[in-house]
């Protein structure tokens, strides 16, 4: 947007515009990312999470309990096609839970 134009334009045009051309759309799709996780699994989760990063495609969640992280690798793939689905693209290929 070097030349001033007189067409109006969206907030959500101009955001997606300046992250653009900025390279930031990988940083925010980390933090899209972690907010998709604490609204996907819930509050008592959430609760247990310590740690969510995403780094070349897998996901690496670290949870304060042994018992909850138990329960959470018998539903790997399902949590991994949610949260694609929720973010509207193919951005998590694994999950890894520590």
């Amino acid at each position: 947007m070097s030349k001033r134009e007189n067409d109006s334009f969206s907030i959500q045009d101009l955001m997606n515009s300046f992250i653009k051309e900025n390279n930031l759309s990988k940083g925010m799709q980390k933090i899209k990312v972690e907010e998709t996780w604490i609204k996907m699994m819930g509050p008592g989760v959430a609760t247990h999470t310590t740690s969510i990063k995403l780094q070349n495609k897998t996901l690496v969640i670290q949870l304060s309990s042994s018992v909850l992280r138990e329960e959470l690798s018998y539903g790997k793939e399902k949590i991994i096609k949610m949260m694609n689905e929720e973010l509207g693209s193919e951005v998590i290929s694994k999950l890894m839970l520590v």
